[in-house]
């Protein structure tokens, strides 16, 4: 299968990166965070007619006129329905794929409840209808992309924070460590430094 049909997705909780298998970077990389209007169009404060619901970039430039919400907390997705749009703008905006044509390789953080993946799983075949599905853990494909199968991996993204151990290839969930302290949490912190430092 041509590797432009097997589509990567890793879904954080600040950022959403995708693209195709076999290339070194993503061909996409946008915020995760999805926007409705708070006003009606006839209302609306700019020249710009606003969607129902904006996803990813454009969520910055509007974010004055639209209520925002972040699908994704510490790792795991909390609102289906909005990941739902985040998936449509990835699929059919950033990679214009048909997902019927295609294959799929979705990133997981470790620990990730079960119930979170069935749900992955429902969508992308029932929804999108995806040929092949497989879903890795993150730390897995951190050692994989180094041409590594051992080693200890320590990934702080934007709302979680992993220790995984990694043995030939496989983690090791009791032995996995998780915080809930990562970038977001940091950066606001160092904010909050500043302004008392005035």
């Amino acid at each position: 299968m041509d590797n432009k049909r097997v589509v990567v997705c890793d879904n954080g909780t600040g950022y959403v990166k995708c693209g195709f298998a076999g290339e070194n970077f993503p061909t996409s990389v946008f915020p995760c965070v999805v926007g409705r209007p708070m006003l009606r169009y006839e209302e609306s404060l700019t020249e710009h007619e606003l969607k129902d619901v904006v996803v990813g970039d454009a969520c910055a430039d509007l974010r004055h006129q639209l209520d925002i919400s972040y699908p994704v907390s510490n790792g795991i997705v909390q609102n289906w329905e909005d990941m739902c749009h985040v998936w449509d703008h990835t699929f059919y905006d950033e990679l214009k794929i048909d997902p019927k044509e295609c294959k799929i390789l979705l990133t997981d953080p470790p620990l990730n409840p079960s119930k979170n993946r069935e749900k992955m799983v429902e969508i992308m075949f029932e929804k999108y209808n995806f040929m092949g599905f497989f879903i890795q853990i993150q730390a897995v494909l951190t050692l994989y992309a180094q041409g590594l199968l051992t080693g200890l991996v320590i990934d702080s993204g934007d709302g979680v924070t992993h220790v995984v151990p990694v043995v030939d290839g496989y983690s090791f969930p009791h032995l996995t460590k998780r915080m809930n302290v990562a970038g977001r949490h940091i950066t606001s912190y160092l904010v909050d430094l500043l302004l008392r430092r005035g």
